[in-house]
């Protein structure tokens, strides 16, 4: 994996996908260990440690209400079969010991180690993407999960339905020693980000980054360049982080997309990333992919050609 990559939260995937199981996965194997999701929310077994163990076993899933019968494969790491199930949201006075965190909470905070973080969006994005396709969109028919969790089945059509990810380009423009920050009506009071929006039908990533900066802040864009890439169980994205070199300045905000735009030096971002902002301003926490373009930005590196 690209060493920017490695530093977005949900990035590093460390098991094996081991897709040639999925077919015949076994759910009941012993050494099988599960990522739970209640609702949107991971849950996790405080352990008096700073990190909280997401994984359980069996019976402690069993034990939790897991749909066991409906888990999904995951891949497979050097202790056994992961797998993702769903499970109701733990009662505090009957299990005090495990928690259901949102996915957010969980990455700022740091509650767990990437590779755990990388397992539990996964388990979150297929989950959520099963119950939102239960019926067939050929025909209408229920469908039934197959495949380890990893494609959906009209028996009424044989259409066949696979998960799907969103692409989402999240850019900075750069003007310079200045580049270009934005807050969504939406964001905590104080945080500045990048911009972002969906790829279109029909559009590179080159396209979607220029289209987005022109539509949301009105500023003309020519060079491109990748810098990395997130997984974002939110529900279901993958953010494509770029930079781009502004040929026009001059802002003109939609404001049914951002509620504040505007340009800042190097000097400015650090301070936001730093908490240390004479305005109180902020960065996006590390995990996010906002947070690791605006340190490269800071930190000078090799961003945009010539």
């Amino acid at each position: 994996m690209d060493e920017r990559s490695r530093r977005n939260g949900y990035a590093l995937f460390a098991a094996d996908r081991a897709d040639k199981e999925r077919a015949h996965a076994n759910a009941d194997d012993p050494a099988a260990r599960f990522a739970l999701i209640a609702d949107d929310r991971a849950l996790l077994e405080l352990t008096g440690k700073p990190l909280l163990n997401a994984l359980f076993g069996r019976d402690e899933a069993t034990g939790l209400g897991a749909a066991l019968d409906e888990a999904m494969f995951l891949g497979r790491d050097a202790t056994g079969p992961l797998f993702a199930a769903a499970a109701p949201k733990p009662e505090d006075d009957r299990q005090p010991a495990v928690k259901a965190i949102d996915m957010r909470s969980i990455a700022t905070q740091g509650l767990l180690g990437d590779a755990e973080l990388a397992l539990v969006g996964t388990a979150k994005s297929l989950i959520g993407w099963h119950a939102r396709h239960r019926f067939c969109a050929n025909c209408g028919a229920p469908t039934q999960p197959d495949l380890g969790g990893w494609r959906r089945h009209c028996q009424a059509c044989g259409a066949l339905h696979f998960p799907r990810v969103d692409p989402v380009v999240i850019m900075l423009a750069v003007d310079g020693d200045k580049a270009l920050l934005a807050r969504s009506p939406h964001f905590i009071p104080g945080m500045y980000s990048a911009l972002a929006g969906f790829i279109e039908p029909g559009e590179t990533i080159e396209d979607a980054v220029r289209r987005e900066l022109h539509e949301e802040a009105g500023i003309r864009t020519g060079a491109v360049r990748y810098h990395s890439s997130q997984p974002w169980p939110f529900p279901s994205s993958l953010m494509i982080g770029c930079f781009a070199r502004a040929d026009t300045i001059e802002l003109a905000i939609d404001v049914d997309e951002i509620e504040a735009a505007d340009w800042f030096s190097r000097t400015q971002i650090a301070a936001m990333l730093a908490h240390r902002s004479d305005d109180m301003l902020f960065a996006p926490p590390p995990s996010a992919i906002a947070h690791q373009l605006m340190k490269s930005f800071v930190d000078g590196e090799d961003i945009l050609p010539g």
